[in-house]
């Protein structure tokens, strides 16, 4: 579709009908159509910014439903990309205040601001393929936890996870990874190999599995997410990202 440019103009008129409200913009569109002229598109309300500093963090559970109501968006097609502007790029140079943490895969198709439909400043990421917790994720953590209070840990796995097929294989056939591929099927072997031969898709089964495992190498490996999880203050949970519909469900 062939979109007109956007002039200064153009820019300083809708501003002005968005601050008059709905009767004005009404009344403009009539005179528009009475002179002749197209009328200006509606002017969409951008969502307010979140506050970086003073603003109370949301609940754990308050979190985690800000974040499931942006997939449910996102899937359906009705993505609202908020807080992506130049001013929220601004506002955030000064500093940041994400409101959940995701551990996710390195997986070109899994980006969490997307498939969660958030914004600037929304997500305090950490991906690598596999989504493992090492001392460095784990470091990364915490970090945020620590310093922006953040109140949800997510780790998100995804079907079809190209490092948990890579220990399949390597468990069923005894392939070794080139490189230090290796490393991270080394990594995955303990998790994946309980369940190889159960019933189902290996795959799956070791993505739901590997899932699980992070989880609780993120709660037994902190004292200091622990303590906040004892104390209702943060939630840490696990989710599968379906590559076929674009939806997350628990895990």
């Amino acid at each position: 579709m062939h979109r007109q440019p956007v002039t200064r103009r153009g820019l300083l008129v809708a501003g002005g009908l968005a601050a008059l409200g709905p009767t004005a913009v009404t009344a403009a569109a009539t005179a528009a159509a009475a002179a002749g002229r197209p009328a200006a598109p509606p002017v969409r309300t951008a969502a307010p910014p979140r506050d970086t500093g003073t603003q109370p963090q949301p609940g754990p559970r308050a979190a985690l439903a800000a974040l499931l109501a942006g997939n449910r968006r996102f899937a359906a097609g009705r993505a609202e990309r908020p807080r992506q502007d130049p001013d929220t790029l601004r506002r955030l140079a000064s500093g940041q205040r994400p409101y959940a943490v995701v551990l996710g895969c390195a997986d070109s198709r899994v980006p969490p601001e997307l498939l969660f439909d958030q914004g600037l400043g929304d997500l305090f990421d950490a991906r690598l393929a596999g989504n493992l917790v090492d001392e460095f994720v784990l470091g990364t953590v915490e970090y945020a936890v620590l310093t922006f209070a953040s109140p949800l840990v997510v780790v998100l796995g995804h079907e079809r996870c190209g490092a948990v097929a890579a220990t399949v294989d390597a468990l069923r056939n005894g392939t070794t990874p080139p490189y230090h591929v290796d490393a991270l099927v080394a990594a995955l072997r303990p998790v994946v190999a309980p369940v190889l031969d159960r019933p189902g898709d290996p795959v799956e089964n070791g993505c739901r599995a590997n899932v699980r495992a992070q989880v609780r190498a993120l709660r037994d490996g902190s004292p200091l997410l622990a303590g906040r999880v004892a104390r209702g203050e943060l939630l840490i949970v696990g989710a599968r990202y379906d590559l076929d519909d674009g939806l997350v469900t628990p895990v």
